[in-house]
């Protein structure tokens, strides 16, 4: 997927270069550049953005858009204080310095406001499934420095129980989104999938059934998953979580990632599979899936650095699959 990425956003560069050197650099009878030019130009900006966003975070790149198209703009305001006759030779200048405003709202609001996400996997389901797209407050735990993320200006603290969007610990372009079950200094103990924090056993009321399809990409088949549902209480966030009878607490084979991180030593695992218990450092936290049979989250890749965080997710916008969850605010 990912080197697909990359060459769509070449071919689109290349794309761009080539409208770019066909095209008419006269200004027309409209007053406007040609189309070719300015697709060209629209092209290539696209696909350097593309490959950029491939190695580095999409604020990141955005940054980099903002300082470039930034510079451009004061460039061409002071070229044509300067000399008004600039605006009818300038193509570069002209068009490139009007994408300033436009990425530098975008960048605002995403950075500082608010940031839309895809539901990619059944991790947390039943509240959340494939194709939901949702929003992310980026305000609620303080704002934060771009691309170093450290807070300047706290609002909030993340609680137990809130549903987050971090960057995984792994590989950090990547988003994740799981509950907080930990905080710092939290001792979570999940047992006979049972879960306690420090030492105090959620009460899981059970509350049905709940089926759903799952592709198996080690199989290559689409398969039904039967799960029991329970409603759980933590904090003040009320939800409901999947358990497919027959599970153990965790997988001991999908432990290796686990074993590499720093803060290893902070959790004792069952060789069985049947419980596990960790104490969260400080600056970190725990986080799971609702769907805890089939999650990866920190009984497997470890801990969450405060400084992954990216916001917590409130509100469902879109599902193009079914309508009818659109304005569902997450719980």
């Amino acid at each position: 997927m990912g080197s697909n990425w990359v060459l769509a956003a070449v071919a689109a560069f290349v794309a761009g270069l080539v409208l770019y050197f066909k095209s008419d650099k006269e200004r027309q009878e409209n007053g406007e550049w040609s189309n070719a030019l300015q697709w060209g130009y629209l092209l290539m900006m696209v696909g350097i953005f593309g490959v950029l966003s491939f190695f580095m975070s999409f604020t990141a790149v955005l940054l980099i858009f903002v300082l470039f198209t930034g510079v451009v703009w004061l460039v061409h305001k002071k070229r044509l204080k300067a000399d008004a006759k600039h605006l009818d030779k300038g193509h570069f200048t002209d068009y490139m310095s009007g994408f300033f405003p436009i990425i530098l709202v975008v960048f605002v609001l995403r950075t500082f406001i608010a940031e839309p996400f895809q539901i990619p996997s059944s991790s947390m389901r039943p509240g959340l499934v494939v194709g939901d797209f949702i929003l992310v407050n980026k305000f609620s735990y303080g704002i934060r420095t771009p691309i170093v993320n450290n807070v300047l200006i706290p609002t909030g603290s993340v609680e137990r129980g809130d549903v987050v969007v971090f960057n995984y610990p792994e590989q950090p372009s990547v988003n994740y989104i799981k509950r907080a079950i930990g905080l710092p200094g939290d001792v979570i103990e999940y047992k006979d999938k049972v879960l306690s924090i420090n030492g105090k056993p959620l009460d899981d009321m059970p509350n049905g059934t709940y089926s759903y399809s799952e592709y198996i990409p080690q199989i290559g088949q689409t398969v039904e998953i039967q799960a029991e549902q329970f409603e759980e209480n933590i904090g003040s966030h009320q939800f409901n979580v999947l358990k497919v009878p027959g599970y153990s607490s965790y997988e001991p084979a999908q432990l290796a990632e686990f074993s590499r991180q720093p803060f290893a030593g902070n959790c004792e695992y069952a060789a069985d599979g049947s419980a596990f218990r960790c104490t969260v450092p400080e600056g970190h936290y725990f986080m799971m899936g609702d769907n805890r049979d089939n999650s990866s989250d920190s009984r497997y890749w470890g801990f969450v650095s405060d400084k992954l965080i990216v916001g917590k997710a409130f509100f469902i916008w879109m599902n193009f699959n079914d309508f009818g969850r659109i304005g569902t605010m997450i719980r």
